[in-house]
Parts: C-alpha cells; structure tokens; sequence
C-alpha cells in the first residue's frame, strides 16, 4: 500500500452497525450483506469503514440495521 492509499484510508470516516432484526426469513442477499458486514446476531454492533462496498450491504438490508456515525 502506498502513502496516498494509506492516507485515504485513515482519512475515511467509520460506521457504526447495530442489527436490530434477525438474519432468518430475509432473502439470502440480504442476510448475505449483514453476514459480510460481520453481524451474526440481534443487538451485535461492529464499527466498519466508510466505503462504497460497505454502503452498498447496508444499503441492502437497511430496514434490520441501525446506522451511526462512529
């Protein structure tokens, strides 16, 4: 990784993702994208980074999840 990728990197803000339904009965995309969000449970909250590919999972499941700024 060079010095301008890192520099992109840590000036990327962080998520907060709590799930607040569970995974079983929801399409398997759905429960695909909070699986790849690292999100196995009710109530379980991971910080993850700001990315296009991170929007886009939660953009898929968002009615179980509760998004903050972290």
């Amino acid at each position: 990784m060079t010095k301008a990728n890192a520099k992109d990197n840590a000036s990327k803000g962080k998520l907060k993702i709590t799930m607040i339904k569970s995974r079983h009965g929801q399409l398997r995309n759905i429960a695909a994208s909070a699986q790849g969000l690292g999100l196995r449970r009710i109530g379980q909250s991971v910080v993850v980074d700001d990315t296009p590919e991170n929007r886009g999972m939660i953009h898929a499941a968002t009615h179980m999840l509760k998004v903050e700024n972290a």
